[in-house]
């Protein structure tokens, strides 16, 4: 969540897939607001934070000339710290960055697609829950829905300038509708993506809390070819109690089944999960229960970061772990994760996939493995590629 991705030509985007979406829109509406940069902050750990003021300074350094603003959650969970650093010229509150009177610019203009490859689409923001390690809720506020006809807007005009791939993103994706008329279920939307653009390829869903996925969407995951074989879970945890302590409100046992019941219908699907290490009070055995859910579930992209305490938060106040012993259990995690990927790539070997070539020489499999492309491609293809080797992670 914490990598630093910098979206041409002045947009700088950290943190999740949902700012990527939103720094899109954000581009787009710039394009006649002068000489500015604007960072899109994130502030989902103290590491999240740090980052961002590493990214406004190197940003200022890049840009010295020019106005430099700054957005997103950190902008406002820390927004005291980052409104005195002297390289800021002013914040943009997270829940107005779409609007273009914030930037005092007329008129929103329509997102930019991506270059011919995938669009990501903002279709809820905010979080309802309260888990105890998490601050997001107060830079992203309740949960908000896009209503369905918007959605199919946006998507529409993101097919129209050349994407081949559709990315739903959300703070908490799963509770979309929650708010919106009869509280549709998020496999409601999916349904109605599918059927309103039948030549759409692909269709991914980012971070999804296993808990809350309705059937009409396990039904889609399990038989619907154009919704991708790659589900990412917000896991967090392997371990019962150190899940109870984070106030999630699934068990080890609801992810295991979910798994079981979606690898028996579509066996070639590929599981992701967020894993954390060192949450307060993990002893050695929750640990090991960590380590063992990534070999349980075949985890294949693992999102892994050490337990990083916000002030504020009810973790905060918990017993804390000592922070080398911390960093040595991410570095397990992250081996076993490894372990698992390795192993699983070298099962695809043999195979031919339908790749989506990306503009830096590399494409993705349906379940995500990234593969080399051969010569001559474009950037938006969709070809066939037979696999036939392994080198350093890349599918040749």
């Amino acid at each position: 969540m914490e990598r630093l991705r910098v979206s041409a030509p002045e947009v700088i985007s950290l943190g999740c897939r949902l700012n990527i979406a939103e720094s899109e829109r954000m581009r787009s509406m710039l394009t006649d607001a002068g000489d500015v940069v604007v960072v899109n902050s994130c502030a989902v750990t103290s590491e999240a934070v740090r980052q961002t003021r590493q990214a406004i300074r190197k940003a200022r350094r890049a840009h010295p000339d020019s106005r430099l603003l700054v957005t997103g959650c950190a902008a406002d969970i820390e927004r005291e710290q980052l409104g005195a650093m002297p390289e800021v010229d002013g914040l943009i509150a997270n829940e107005r960055k779409l609007d273009p009177r914030a930037w005092n610019i007329p008129a929103a203009r329509a997102p930019l697609a991506p270059t011919k490859t995938r669009a990501f689409i903002a279709v809820q923001n905010g979080c309802d829950h309260a888990c105890t390690f998490c601050i997001i809720p107060q830079g992203r506020g309740v949960s908000r829905s896009l209503p369905i006809a918007e959605a199919l807007y946006e998507i529409e005009r993101h097919i129209d300038l050349g994407a081949k791939e559709v990315v739903l993103t959300g703070v908490d994706l799963t509770s979309w509708g929650h708010d919106l008329p009869g509280a549709p279920p998020l496999g409601v939307l999916v349904e109605a993506i599918l059927d309103a653009f039948p030549a759409l390829a692909r269709l991914r869903l980012s971070s999804l809390d296993g808990i809350e996925i309705d059937e009409r969407l396990f039904e889609l995951f399990a038989s619907e070819k154009r919704v991708m074989p790659h589900l990412h879970l917000s896991l967090q945890h392997g371990s019962d109690l150190i899940l109870k302590r984070m106030k999630r409100r699934h068990l080890r046992s609801d992810a295991l089944d979910l798994a079981h019941r979606l690898k028996a219908r579509r066996p070639d699907i590929a599981f992701g999960a967020d894993l954390m290490a060192g949450f307060p009070t993990e002893t050695d055995d929750h640990h090991a229960d960590n380590l063992s859910i990534i070999r349980e579930l075949d985890i294949v992209h693992g999102h892994i970061f050490p337990f990083s305490a916000r002030p504020g938060t009810p973790a905060a106040r918990m017993p804390q772990i000592a922070r080398a012993l911390v960093k040595t259990r991410a570095a397990e995690l992250r081996g076993a994760v490894a372990h698992v990927r390795a192993r699983w790539l070298q099962s695809l070997v043999g195979e031919t996939y339908r790749v989506l070539a990306e503009s830096d020489g590399s494409g993705y499999t349906p379940h995500y493995a990234r593969v080399a492309l051969p010569n001559g491609t474009e950037p938006g293809d969709i070809i066939d590629i037979p696999i036939r080797t392994v080198e350093e992670g890349l599918l040749k």
